[in-house]
Parts: C-alpha cells; sequence; structure tokens
C-alpha cells in the first residue's frame, strides 16, 4: 500500500493521508480548498474552490502513478447547492475528456465556515 500527503496540518492533526493506493485503486480524501500556507483559496467563489480541491485530488492522483483520466468517481459536498453553476463548471474544465461519476451533497457546515465545497475522488489505474 502507498500513501501520500499534501502537506495540510490537518492531515497530521486528524491522523490521515491525502490519498492511498492499493493494487489499482486510488481513494482520495475529502479535499478542502486549502493553500500551502494553511489559507482558504478562492473565499467566497465557488468556483475557485473546487478547482483548488481539484488540483490538490490530481496531484495525490499522479504520486500515486495515475492521472485525471483515471479519476472514476469524485464526491461533492457543499454548504449551498444552489451555487452548483459554479462548481460544475471547474469541474467540467478538469474532466472535460475524462467525466467521471459524480455525487454532489449538500452539508450544514464544513471545517471552517468560509469553506464552500470539499471534494473526495477515487481512480483506478489500469494494469501496466
Amino acid at each position: 500500500m502507498e500513501r501520500v500527503w499534501s502537506g495540510s496540518p490537518f492531515e497530521e492533526k486528524a491522523g490521515y493521508c491525502r490519498a492511498v493506493r492499493s493494487g489499482n485503486h486510488i481513494w482520495v480524501a475529502a479535499t478542502a480548498p486549502f493553500l500551502d500556507d494553511g489559507s482558504i483559496a478562492g473565499v467566497g467563489d465557488m468556483k475557485a474552490q473546487t478547482a483548488r480541491c481539484l488540483e490538490v485530488i490530481v496531484d495525490a492522483v499522479n504520486q500515486l502513478g495515475g492521472d485525471v483520466a483515471h479519476i472514476t468517481a469524485t464526491r461533492m459536498f457543499v454548504t449551498d447547492i444552489t451555487r452548483t453553476p459554479e462548481l460544475s463548471e471547474a469541474h467540467r474544465e478538469v474532466f472535460a475528456e475524462h467525466p467521471p461519476a459524480a455525487s454532489l451533497v449538500e452539508v450544514s457546515a464544513l471545517v471552517h465556515p468560509d469553506l464552500l465545497i470539499e471534494i473526495e475522488a477515487e481512480a483506478v489505474v489500469p494494469d501496466d
């Protein structure tokens, strides 16, 4: 089993890693739009926050030997489902050629009040 970390301080505090690969499968933990310095990307901007989450997810998948085309599912947790068009635009831009199965769920809150979205993902890397 392989693991990667994104450097988020929450990974160490909560005892999890960003992504795990076992065999051909990769699981990416729910990813919030935190920047490397711990600040939040795109405060108030759903598209920017979605793009940041997906950037971190794709990077984790890449580190584990996959690429964006191998991402088979995304699960998006949002605090305001009426902003779906904004997040959909960012999701479509990343996955234009390889759309995954996707779920969208509205939640009452995320770990910080400025967070609008968290995304988790799964990938399957084909045999060489």
